[in-house]
């Protein structure tokens, strides 16, 4: 069975005497397929180094350069994208057109790079003062920690290393280790593109791994995606070592439904957002807010369509794959039992289902709450997979405060056709990323993502001109040429003249 090894200054490494391993499943057919090498802290401690060594000449590779060698990886990425999302798909079990959107959007980023030249220009003032002028340069920071998930493992690292890279710094990506292949494969393209050997690493491992990033000196940045409680955790052990730090926690996003919506758009909305990568989405609809007058017509416009659905291998042409793992399909089962125990009234039971696929994976078909209380578990609680709860309020006002009590922040939607109440909702929400008939609003390359509360931790944004801001810092010099004279004692500050 292949072992799956770290990527350090150019090279997969060997294997490491002793080295702990864990198993890497096809969630699809429950096989364990690979297994993936979890590195020790001194194997992370050599990833850095090589990022540390590689930093001082990237840092002064010329944006010329740095950009001819992300256009290159562009181009290679967007010509063998039905090989990665094959990876994906085989390790994380979401459909391949799924995997492909996955890559698309994180192509975007990589493009967005392509024009770090414009993005990184200072300021120059002539003549501030007599004869003193004073100019602006960001800077890369140094080498950046990437600690990403398993829903999305092409997108996420690439919300952070294309600016990242372009901006001059180093990195090293701890993958998750439910899905490690495609960091691999991206490493492997990025030297394809001539990309300096130590510039791109990748360390596999589990809480070992991340904590030796958040603790090593070296590490300038940290950029994390995942659960809140772990997105707390970095943040907090990161900017206690001087580390800058964006942590992208949890969510509970809604779809607010008022009743003048086209309940047809709401309704396909709803199941897309709801049920696409099997719920295993930061952005995924897991609660519709939908006003009471219309909440019966909905519920069942959303029920046909679920039915409709195929659920079986991401290879076959299915509508929705499994879960990552047999423990996470059993912990999104648990919460359907506790839906069922609390009283939510159980349209859709999505624990018995046949899927298309052999083997023994690990599936959930689609399930459909309606009369969903604020106080239920299925409601409170992030539950990462296909389950989707229906509150229903007497009124737009209900609906948003709902919203704006629930501690997450990620992503919200709502439907209407009045834009009126459309544009109230978008001023009043208090949520990063907010969708006007749109369920999934996740923001193009060149603006930033990230959500407010409990969603995000830290100041700075994914990609965007706010991902250029984290990875680079300011620095302002002021100078002087004078003809060759002294210019005399004054021990007084500084005048404008």
């Amino acid at each position: 069975m292949k072992t799956i090894q770290h990527w350090i200054n150019g090279a997969e490494t060997a294997p490491a005497t002793g080295s702990r391993l864990s198993d890497v499943t096809n969630p699809a057919t429950g096989k364990v397929t690979s297994q993936v090498a979890l590195a020790s802290a001194a194997t992370v401690n050599d990833a850095v180094a090589a990022a540390t060594a590689a930093f001082p000449l990237w840092r002064d590779t010329s944006l010329a350069k740095r950009v001819q060698i992300l256009f290159r990886f562009r181009e290679l990425l967007n010509a063998r994208k039905p090989e990665l999302a094959a990876i994906i798909t085989a390790e994380h079990g979401k459909v391949l057109d799924d995997a492909l959107g996955e890559i698309s959007r994180g192509q975007e980023v990589v493009e967005f790079a392509c024009g770090i030249p414009h993005l990184l220009k200072g300021g120059y003032t002539e003549n501030a003062s007599t004869k003193v002028d004073v100019h602006s340069v960001r800077q890369p920071v140094g080498p950046a920690a990437i600690i990403s998930p398993f829903n999305f493992p092409a997108m996420v690292p690439m919300w952070f290393f294309p600016v990242a890279i372009a901006s001059g710094n180093t990195v090293v990506l701890k993958p998750s280790e439910k899905d490690p292949t495609a960091a691999n494969w991206m490493a492997e393209l990025w030297k394809e593109a001539g990309l300096p050997d130590g510039v791109f690493n990748v360390v596999h491992g589990d809480k070992e791994a991340v904590d030796t990033l958040l603790q090593h000196e070296d590490i300038k940045s940290v950029s994390f995606v995942g659960s809140t409680p772990i997105a707390q955790y970095v943040y907090q052990q990161g900017t206690a070592t001087g580390k800058r730090v964006q942590a992208l926690g949890g969510a509970k996003n809604h779809m607010l439904v008022l009743p003048d919506a086209d309940l047809d758009l709401a309704a396909d909305a709803a199941v897309n957002a709801g049920y696409g990568a099997a719920g295993e989405r930061c952005m995924a609809i897991s609660a519709i807010v939908a006003v009471e007058s219309i909440a019966d017509e909905l519920v069942a416009k959303i029920a046909e369509r679920t039915r409709t659905l195929r659920i079986g291998d991401g290879t076959r042409g299915t509508d929705m794959g499994p879960l990552v793992t047999a423990a996470h399909r059993e912990k999104v089962a648990g919460y359907i039992n506790a839906g069922e125990a609390a009283g939510a009234t159980m349209v859709l039971d999505g624990r018995n289902v046949t899927p298309d696929a052999e083997g023994d994976g690990f599936f959930l078909a689609p399930t459909l709450f309606d009369n969903v209380t604020p106080d239920m578990s299925i409601y409170t609680d992030e539950i990462f997979g296909p389950v989707l709860s229906v509150v229903r309020v007497p009124s737009y006002d209900e609906g948003l405060q709902l919203i704006n009590a629930n501690p997450y922040g990620n992503g919200t939607a709502i439907f209407t056709n009045d834009g009126g109440a459309a544009r109230r909702f978008e001023n009043e929400i208090e949520v990063g990323m907010v969708g006007i008939n749109v369920p999934i609003p996740v923001p193009m390359a060149y603006y930033s993502f990230g959500g407010w509360k409990n969603s995000l931790f830290g100041d700075s944004h994914a990609h965007g001109a706010e991902g250029v801001h984290f990875f680079t810092r300011g620095k302002v010099v002021t100078s002087r040429w004078l003809d060759p004279s002294h210019g005399g004692i004054n021990l007084g500050f500084p005048q404008n003249s």
